[in-house]
């Protein structure tokens, strides 16, 4: 998908799972899963995206299908740059009149000074000029619509695939904040693990999540749907065939990631000021990311936190649209890194 602009300004949504690239006032033109397919003997890239994705468990020996990012982070550089340069040339139409793109890149609220320079290289490198950070759960607010420049206080929880970011935002500033790991791809691990225990039953990453968008729940479920799963017998490695059931995937795989998850959240709201909660409490909580759409995610916290909990429109889009917002601004933004650490350390102190 090309696109022809004066301004090449991208946003973009690094997850662990998918890499969103939005435009201003066109919203999201890219959207792939985080994985790359390298041929080992040339390093040339085979494939990136959806295509890639679908050789997770499935390439032979010389060729390997990675995902570069892991737990919010880039975890391989090379191919993370790799990556990001064939979704920069998705995005945008090179041309000798197109100059290289500035970008504004979410990190989570979580992530050090180094990782942020990480980032930042990594996009350089990939043929940005400019490099713009924005903390996720900022961005999630934006792209959720919510107004965070007044002194009232709103609170989102963005579920990723790597990380879930949960914050309370007022005056365009994060008051509270923390980053845990239990997020989209701790679920699926839970779900295979579970598969594994109980069944002797080996299933794939993409397996365990296609059980969890179709039967996985975080709170107990009204109706006991079923799925027939394939994989690998543990014992015999012969192909197995198993029914599940929405029930037992959430009574013994899922619903101890989702109270440690919930936990998180009343965590958060435990370390903000009285007025503030008194706000969350009159708002409510959104929620973003891909992981939102888990079912019963809204009933999970509501029931944990006694507030009211929505489900923000189009959330696993609402970090790439927030920062598709921010490049309105993009001009009064600060390059480089944004030491999100240090800020973190200042506002516990």
């Amino acid at each position: 998908m090309g696109f022809n602009f004066f301004s090449t300004d991208l946003g973009i949504d690094l997850g662990t799972s998918n890499v969103l690239i939005s435009v201003e006032n066109a919203g999201v033109v890219v959207r792939e899963p985080s994985v790359v397919a390298v041929d080992k003997n040339s390093g040339r890239i085979l494939q990136v995206g959806a295509a890639a994705r679908n050789m997770l468990g499935r390439t032979p020996g010389n060729v390997v299908a990675m995902q570069p990012l892991r737990d919010g982070v880039i975890s391989d550089h090379d191919m993370t740059v790799k990556m990001l340069q064939e979704l920069f040339r998705k995005a945008i139409k090179s041309s000798l009149f197109n100059p290289k793109p500035r970008v504004v890149i979410s990190v989570p609220s979580g992530v050090t000074q180094i990782e942020e320079r990480n980032v930042i290289n990594a996009a350089i490198e990939a043929g940005a000029r400019r490099v713009y950070l924005i903390e996720e759960p900022l961005a999630a607010a934006l792209g959720a619509g919510l107004d965070i420049s007044g002194p009232k206080g709103h609170m989102v929880v963005d579920v990723g695939g790597g990380t879930t970011d949960i914050a309370v935002l007022t005056m365009n500033g994060i008051a509270a904040s923390t980053s845990t790991k239990i997020a989209g791809i701790a679920f699926d691990e839970a779900i295979a693990r579970y598969v594994r225990r109980q069944y002797g039953v080996v299933i794939g990453q993409n397996t365990a999540e296609d059980i969890k968008i179709q039967i996985g729940c975080v709170y107990p479920p009204q109706n006991d749907a079923g799925i027939i799963v394939k994989g690998r017998d543990a014992k015999s490695s012969l192909p197995r065939q198993i029914n599940l059931l929405a029930s037992e995937i959430y009574n013994d795989a899922l619903r101890r990631p989702a109270k440690q998850l919930a936990d998180e959240v009343v965590s958060v709201l435990e370390d903000t000021s009285a007025e503030l909660v008194g706000d969350i409490a009159e708002n409510g909580i959104t929620i973003t990311g891909g992981g939102a759409q888990i079912a019963g995610m809204e009933q999970l916290l509501t029931e944990r936190t006694g507030i009211a909990c929505r489900v923000a429109d189009d959330p696993a889009c609402c970090v790439a649209y927030g920062c598709g917002k921010s490049l309105g601004w993009i001009n009064t933004m600060n390059e480089g890194p944004i030491n999100i650490a240090k800020k973190r350390i200042m506002r516990q102190g």
